[in-house]
């Protein structure tokens, strides 16, 4: 029998929701202004949130709120506040950290998730909280997949673990560094990521500490697999990435969707609330589609055949490169910052879209041609992605035009005037996709450099 997992999906602003909804997401998690661990981004005011519920639901997809930072006395009264406002939007549950706003979420009668931040790596704290009346436990994202088999044996509720996206340095997100350097709380939602910037570790008489798997060349010309303290002057190193010692690459389980089922997981959560739309749109479809591929059954037949199309898709949105966490080793990679194999270009903004020739009146302030990939982008449209196929001027048929005209393009999806409009441009890269055959994995993808 096949085991039903939830895919859950983030979303920071209405263009990410629908682009959730529009690529098979079962659910999707928002925050609200204030209380969620992603403050330096757009959020929902209170205002938004019975317009995100609805659109949700009409969708048939379930909608969580985060109220996951820490709690200080202060924050009490406005939190009191804010738990009956969500209570009648008819969100579907609140992911909190902290016990005082799980017990005023429980007075509010409203069901609720245990955050990541929360730690929780066993099934005795799994009992606590359902007594406190948890329904749902995000674990620590330090779990192994074995330790999560075990876990989810001795419990009945739901387990849901993050599968995709950036990893943080900190134990289950709880770093300092942010606040002691810059006074903006990581733990408050005010993290200012300075764990991507590159770092080196001198001491006091000038020598330099490589923290890296990577072996050095020494001053023969050999390498020496027991150096990993030098003077910077005396030594090459063969590790691009050395200096960015405090950088994760991203998580990516695609490849190990039955092994996490079958440990008991129940729900797939997609990291990225900081994500642009068509970041949501693109990686939702990618797990939709396995997942869907997995639940008829066919995933030992057909998983293979779509993995390079799979892979390509998700190293053309941000990502610093592929691994697979605590899943099954302690992550000792490293990684710089963007390695997305593409980037977008603001090139337009629709006029108008006419339903029954299928076509949108878009306004360029920069070149396009027929064969270039382009991303239509708005509020309600959500993302969308495609090739150019078919352009006309007047009525004429045209394979390119220049900036600071209209042109009609042929776009199945309904879209809007006001929308935006990108062009994806393949950026210079490390990893050669057209040298990517079937019969390489996720797994070996994240070994490339």
């Amino acid at each position: 029998m096949v085991k039903i997992v939830e895919l859950l999906s983030p979303a920071r602003d209405m263009a990410s929701l629908n682009s959730a909804i529009k690529n098979g997401a079962d659910s999707v998690y928002i925050g609200v202004t204030g209380y969620n661990m992603r403050a330096n981004v757009a959020n929902f005011s209170t205002n938004e949130l019975t317009e995100a519920v609805k659109t949700c639901h009409n969708a048939n997809v379930k909608i969580y709120i985060c109220t996951n930072t820490i709690v200080k006395e202060e924050d009490l009264e406005e939190l009191r506040k804010l738990m009956p406002i969500i209570k009648s939007s008819g969100a579907d549950a609140v992911i909190v950290s902290d016990l005082g706003a799980l017990n005023i979420a429980t007075e509010n009668q409203i069901p609720v998730h245990m955050s990541v931040q929360a730690n929780i790596s066993n099934s005795e704290a799994l009992k606590t909280l359902q007594k406190l009346g948890v329904s749902r436990v995000i674990l620590s994202r330090e779990n192994t997949l074995k330790e999560i088999k075990e876990i989810a044996k001795n419990t009945n509720m739901e387990i849901e673990v993050f599968v995709h996206g950036s990893m943080c340095v900190a134990i289950s997100g709880r770093c300092f560094l942010s606040s002691h350097l810059y006074n903006r709380s990581a733990n408050c939602g005010k993290c200012l990521q300075p764990c991507r910037k590159e770092w080196k570790i001198i001491s006091e008489d000038g020598e330099e500490l490589i923290i890296t798997g990577a072996n050095h060349l020494n001053q023969n010309g050999t390498t020496d697999k027991k150096n990993t303290k030098h003077q910077t002057t005396d030594f090459k190193e063969i590790n691009s990435d050395k200096t960015h010692i405090l950088s994760p690459k991203d998580l990516c389980m695609l490849e190990y969707i039955p092994q996490l089922i079958d440990a008991g997981v129940t729900i797939f959560k997609i990291e990225g609330r900081a994500k642009p739309a068509d970041y949501v749109a693109t990686v939702t479809r990618v797990y939709r589609e396995a997942i869907n591929i997995y639940n008829k059954g066919m995933w030992n037949l057909q998983k293979d055949e779509n993995l390079e199309k799979w892979e390509k898709d998700l190293t053309k949105v941000f990502n610093r490169g592929f691994d697979t966490g605590f899943f099954y080793k302690i992550p000792d990679e490293t990684s710089s910052s963007n390695q997305a194999t593409c980037i977008k270009k603001d090139i337009g903004m629709v006029v108008n879209y006419y339903q029954k020739v299928e076509a949108a009146e878009i306004r360029l302030w920069e070149n396009l041609e027929l064969g270039e990939e382009i991303i239509i982008q708005g509020n309600k449209t959500g993302s969308i992605s495609m090739k150019v196929e078919s352009m006309q001027v007047n009525g004429k048929p045209i394979k390119k035009i220049s900036k600071g005209q209209n042109v009609a393009i042929h776009v199945k999806e309904k879209v809007r005037p006001n929308d935006t409009v990108y062009k994806r441009i393949i950026k210079d890269k490390k990893i050669n996709l057209k040298k990517i055959t079937k019969d390489q994995t996720i797994s070996q993808l994240i070994k490339i450099k």
